[in-house]
């Protein structure tokens, strides 16, 4: 008997035990059904009202149901009603971040910290969020105490917020890996996949998984091939989204080039049969280790074939997982033992693009708040990936080139603020850190085209951040590290032809950015070099991509 019967027939039993019905929210809610999870703890409100528990996992099930602000308060009054519960303080700080109370946030991990000061697992909750506000308080100490943790196994730490730290592979692939045990454990496998009974030159069928099939980076990175692969005579391409429809043109788009299944809000079990009753051959997850993935949906084995390829940039650590698509600059020989997966290369840049966009004209450089003139650096990367390390090494390139800015990614929260104040401890003028907000894509590529040089982060690198620049024409400046989410921006330049703009030490990362902004000839040389590049490579190449990628199917269906 599984937990989830366990709990229902408990709450049978005992149908006024109301922490019985907490017991069932809580298994309804990891088998992701959010519905019966929400129920459950409305039943056990209704015999207890108050229960902090329950009312987190209401706050939990609306959560998951897209219900952001309900779920923010009611884990709220769950957090005032059990002030010292550190658990609670992490849900709320989870829910804090979507709806967008950035320092509130932050405040709840910390609390939760305080009250549990040697869990590793809530450290490396308040060390990744501190990050996205370049908050860097504490920040060596509590980056130890995760790392030490998850060497000796003491927890289970998101293997995507651990990509942000100064780890190996080999670390990186011990935190993924215990954080597939658990869902091992406490997941049920389907029946094994029969082989498919088709007649001879029938089309493989193959699936991706993911929550961005819309407007969002995985979308805009793949609908380009899609497009390419319906010339393809032998795979049937089946996408199940996990996001709703958006209403953006990407969508519509992606729902024209591959049979799109709307799976949004399905119980992983659903989702899982879904799969199955579709007969893939091979599933490719776009998703990962990354928010919004559903790792138990892949552990219960839908397909015969399964694939980490493209958006968590690293091993799963998963026994469900076997194979990882890369190319051989992002993943050389030397970093497949710390890879879990079984290693199948394309012999171009392994991230697609999507070659039909337009650049509208651009803005003027007034209405993106950048001055009249001076060098324009940019780092559009996600604030958490702004690290001292990476963020002083940029503040020395602005101090040797006068009159020029560095154009970031405006950030949550006071990391902006935090960000000048960092300047100005490093004797930068605070205002030559200029803050874009979000904008829609093509608004963004509108204004990508003032950037003169892209000046890339480590150890986690721009990646759709670095595609996007180059389509938009500027060069990007990378320190290819030793992981694969620290050699994505250094594949794609491998793969255009432009290797000078991989350096090897920060010291030549600093001396290249500015004898490029010193000598505007070289600068504008180097931009013709993109442009052609950009043409002729292949790295922008989706037909192209799109055999080989079949070619790469065919590898892992004969393995």
């Amino acid at each position: 008997m599984s937990e989830r019967d366990r709990a229902r027939a408990l709450v049978q039993r005992e149908p006024h035990n109301a922490l019985a019905w907490i017991v069932l929210s809580e298994t309804e809610l990891d088998a992701g059904d959010a519905r019966a999870g929400e129920a459950a703890a409305r039943r056990a409100l209704a015999l207890q009202p108050g229960h902090p528990e329950a009312l987190a996992r209401l706050g939990r099930a609306q959560w998951m149901q897209d219900q952001r602000r309900e779920a923010a308060d009611s884990l709220r009054a769950a957090a005032a009603n059990a002030p010292r519960h550190p658990g609670i303080a992490v849900w709320l700080g989870h829910v804090l971040e979507d709806i967008g109370a950035a320092e509130e946030a932050a405040d709840a991990y910390a609390r939760a910290h305080a009250l549990a000061p040697e869990e590793p697992q809530i450290a490396a909750y308040l060390l990744a969020w501190r990050r996205k506000l370049c908050d860097w308080r504490d920040l060596d100490a509590l980056a130890r105490q995760v790392r030490e943790a998850v060497m000796r196994g003491a927890a289970m730490v998101e293997p995507f917020a651990f990509l942000s730290e100064d780890s190996s592979a080999a670390e990186q692939l011990h935190c993924a890996r215990q954080r597939a045990s658990a869902i091992a454990r406490a997941v049920r496998p389907l029946p094994p996949a029969p082989a498919p009974a088709r007649a001879g030159g029938a089309r493989l069928r193959v699936g991706f998984l993911s929550n961005g099939f819309g407007a969002h980076p995985t979308g805009l990175l793949t609908v380009a091939l899609f497009e390419a692969l319906q010339a393809d005579a032998t795979l049937d391409t089946h996408l199940f989204a996990l996001n709703r429809d958006d209403g953006s043109q990407v969508r519509r788009r992606l729902e024209a080039a591959a049979q799109l299944h709307d799976v949004a809000g399905l119980a992983h079990a659903d989702v899982a049969r879904r799969i199955r009753e579709a007969g893939i051959d091979v599933l490719f997850d776009l998703r990962g280790w990354g928010g919004g993935g559903v790792p138990e949906v892949l552990a219960m084995r839908p397909a015969r074939v399964q694939v980490n390829w493209l958006a968590y940039p690293g091993t799963s650590g998963a026994p469900w997982i076997d194979h990882v698509l890369a190319d051989a600059f992002v993943l050389p020989d030397a970093l497949a033992p710390h890879f879990s997966e079984r290693v199948v290369r394309l012999p171009r840049c392994f991230q697609p693009s999507d070659t039909a966009r337009a650049i509208p004209p651009a803005p003027p450089r007034a209405a993106c708040g950048l001055p009249d003139d001076g060098i324009v650096f940019c780092c559009f990367n996600n604030s958490y990936k702004l690290n001292p390390a990476s963020v002083s090494r940029a503040l020395s390139v602005l101090r040797e080139v006068p009159g020029s800015v560095l154009w970031l990614l405006s950030g949550p929260g006071r990391a902006d603020e935090r960000l000048r104040e960092v300047a100005r401890s490093q004797d930068v003028d605070p205002q030559r850190l200029v803050f874009m907000p979000k904008q829609p894509h093509a608004e963004y590529l509108a204004r990508l085209q003032h950037a003169d040089l892209f000046l890339d982060t480590g150890p986690y690198n721009a990646h759709t951040t670095a595609s996007d620049a180059l389509w938009a024409g500027c060069p990007v400046l990378t320190r290819p590290g030793e992981t694969f989410a620290a050699r994505v921006a250094g594949s794609l330049n491998h793969h255009l032809g432009m290797a000078a703009m991989n350096v090897d030490s920060d010291a030549a990362f600093v001396a290249r950015a500015v004898v490029l902004a010193r000598d505007p000839q070289a600068l504008r040389t180097l931009r013709t070099e993109l442009a052609a590049r950009r043409k002729d490579s292949g790295l922008f190449d989706m037909a192209g991509f799109a055999r080989d990628f079949v070619a790469a199917v065919r590898v892992m269906v004969e393995d």
